[in-house]
């Protein structure tokens, strides 16, 4: 096997998630865990993400084939959709912050509620009790109702069996009583170590860290065993130093193999994509800054407010805001990190099919 290089590291990044088009469940199966955004910039990231790895995928499939996969909305390093399987090893989730009293009786008539109506919007609860509202992270205004089935839901009382117009739909659930000995919980966080390293990989010495403390989200009970998995890991992953930064990968995957080959493809990724979600190794594989704008002020935007990275073969080489304009066409603003799209007519030809295949997805017009 060859010495592994940033050429090769970089190959081996992108080529190991832009997998052969699947199933959509086999799909979200091979990544682990696909996050997700609210913004529609032409859609939202998680229809961004699979569009790339699901055959034949259409914006709005995943939430229209959602209740009948073992998919789950829920919480990870962030909050999005994973295989059903994944679920025990973050459930009983026990929040950082305790309901009071007063929260746990609201909690217990509206779960209540739930199971005799068996699946209920939103809508339906705020009518039934008429919670009023607080003030959310963000500083604005939400229904205490929601609020508190965020809660339930984060808590493992309630599930997400299907969206309505988007907006989520609840039923109730029961998770399995968890193993609490210190042996289970070590093994259950060593798990999700390794799914954060299988979805991300390859991972820089910083990034693995980052990312696997991020399972505070996720499982805030099992801090303490997932940084002693975090420790264990760096000795069992496979890794090697380039440049005086450790990368880590799975210890049954090898980087210089002949099958993380690119194609002469073009493609516009998800801020959140796999390939470009973490801003540290993006910089070390790529050598430019990559940010997220969309809550930046729009005078100090550099790349636009959902600026998606543009790859081609196996380099990002710059990024294009996208929209679909009232008449139902694409409207298209490319920027390159060079300053000018490459002269090779072989980009040109793979950029046009690109956004072909982006009017597909949405549906927009010709």
């Amino acid at each position: 096997m060859p010495a592994i290089t940033l050429d090769t590291l970089r190959r081996y990044a992108v080529t190991r998630t832009l997998f052969t088009p699947t199933t959509l469940l086999r799909a979200v199966g091979r990544l682990g865990f696909v996050q997700a955004d609210p913004i529609r910039a032409p859609a939202r990231a998680q229809d961004l993400i699979l569009r790339h790895r699901v055959t034949g995928y259409r914006v709005g499939d995943l939430e229209r084939r959602y209740p009948r996969l073992a998919l789950e909305e829920d919480c990870f390093v962030n909050y999005g959709f994973l295989p059903r399987e994944h679920l025990g090893l973050m459930h009983p989730r026990v929040a950082r912050r305790p309901w009071d009293e007063d929260t746990h009786r609201r909690a217990a008539e509206v779960l209540a509620f739930v199971r005799e109506r068996r699946r209920v919007h939103p809508r339906e609860v705020e009518a039934r009790f008429a919670h009023g509202r607080i003030t959310n992270y963000w500083g604005g205004t939400s229904a205490a109702t929601t609020h508190l089935l965020d809660g339930m839901h984060y808590r493992g009382l309630l599930r997400v069996a299907r969206r309505d117009k988007g907006i989520r739909v609840y039923e109730a659930i029961e998770h399995p009583v968890a193993d609490d000995s210190p042996a289970a919980q070590a093994e259950r966080a060593a798990a999700l170590v390794d799914l954060v390293v299988r979805t991300y990989a390859p991972l820089p010495v910083r990034s693995l860290s980052t990312a696997v403390l991020m399972l505070d989200y996720g499982a805030p009970h099992l801090a303490a065993p997932v940084r002693a998995a975090l420790r264990l890991a760096r000795e069992r992953l496979s890794s090697t130093e380039i440049d005086g930064v450790a990368w880590y990968w799975p210890a049954d995957e090898k980087p210089g193999s002949s099958r993380y080959q690119p194609d002469d493809e073009v493609r516009l990724l998800a801020p959140f994509d796999p390939v470009v979600w973490d801003r540290n190794r993006f910089e070390r594989l790529w050598g430019w800054t990559y940010r997220f704008e969309a809550y930046t002020p729009a005078a100090r935007r550099r790349l636009g407010y959902y600026a998606l990275p543009l790859l081609w073969r196996e380099h990002v080489i710059g990024w294009g805001n996208l929209s679909l304009q009232p008449d139902g066409r694409l409207a298209t603003s490319l920027g390159y990190i060079a300053g000018e799209a490459p002269r090779d007519p072989a980009f040109g030809r793979a950029l046009e099919a690109e956004l072909e295949r982006v009017r597909g997805f949405l549906g927009a017009a010709g």
